[in-house]
């Protein structure tokens, strides 16, 4: 695994990254960047830590509204149940949770 650093609302973050991962990581990077910007120009918010968890569930509601307007797959039981949070989803979450447990500061 290595490593890349990146930048997030201005703020340097190196970041684990599996092999091959390269371009899916700076595309997720991309859209969190973008996400916080936009509530962070809105004027609205001012802390970065709220920021970031706005961010995270504008992307979360996205995505979990992406799948519900998809066919179920035989991939995954769990994802195909309507109400229920993906696989993916749920990692991104649980990434989340430790990101703000490690640090109250968060960005």
């Amino acid at each position: 695994m290595k490593q890349l650093e990146v930048q997030i609302m201005g703020q340097s973050y190196l970041l684990g990254c599996p092999d091959g991962g390269d371009s899916r990581l700076l595309g997720a990077v991309e859209r969190v960047d973008t996400a916080m910007c936009k509530i962070r120009d809105g004027g609205k918010v001012r802390a970065r830590d709220r920021i970031a968890v706005l961010a995270a569930l504008n992307l979360a509601f996205d995505l979990t509204d992406q799948n519900a307007h998809q066919p179920p797959t035989t991939t995954s039981a769990a994802s195909a149940l309507p109400g229920q949070p993906s696989e993916k989803l749920g990692v991104l979450l649980a990434r989340l949770d430790e990101a703000l447990n490690r640090d109250d500061r968060l960005l």
